[in-house]
């Protein structure tokens, strides 16, 4: 999603330029092309700046250590309550860096590589995502029904019959 706030915020320049014969917006669109060094400046803060505000919309911390506490679970070495909260802030914290980083390299080595080596194609960081998104849960949901195959012909073909008494109450 960071990537997708990131490029919707990013095209307005563009898009603007595009409506009106003013040079000023011809030209800043121009400043924003793809693949030169302000776009992708522009663009990797922007998705660093979006990681962490949709880290923190999507993880609120304090009902996720309110509910650890509801069903007995916890943190190993940390009080339950408020310093599960503040850990889990912290975790957070710790891990939407590197997180966002590697978001902004996935959404910016395309557009480098399409840039430097003249692809007539371009494709985007996002769209590599999707894939990698719609792939995996494709392999889950595979192995999910070769598992209930192999029950299923478990429960039809198994060697548990009948025997003795059992046979008689039928």
């Amino acid at each position: 999603m960071p990537i997708v706030f990131a490029q919707t915020i990013i095209i307005v320049p563009g898009t603007l330029a595009s409506f009106t014969p003013n040079d000023f917006a011809r030209s800043l669109a121009d400043f924003f092309t793809p693949g030169e060094l302000p776009y992708d400046l522009s663009f990797a803060v922007l998705i660093l700046l979006f990681s962490y505000f949709y880290t923190s919309i999507i993880f609120n911390s304090v009902d996720l250590a309110e509910n650890l506490k509801k069903q007995g679970g916890f943190i190993p070495g940390v009080k339950p309550g408020a310093s599960t909260a503040d850990y889990i802030d912290d975790v957070l914290g710790r891990v939407t860096l590197p997180g966002a980083l590697f978001l902004a390299a996935v959404a910016l080595v395309p557009v480098m590589l399409t840039k430097n080596l003249g692809f007539q194609q371009q494709f985007g960081g996002t769209s590599v995502l999707i894939v990698v998104g719609v792939l995996l849960d494709t392999i889950a949901q595979v192995q999910q029904h070769l598992t209930l195959r192999k029950y299923d012909s478990f429960m039809k073909a198994g060697r548990i019959k009948f025997r003795g008494r059992q046979q008689r109450f039928t």
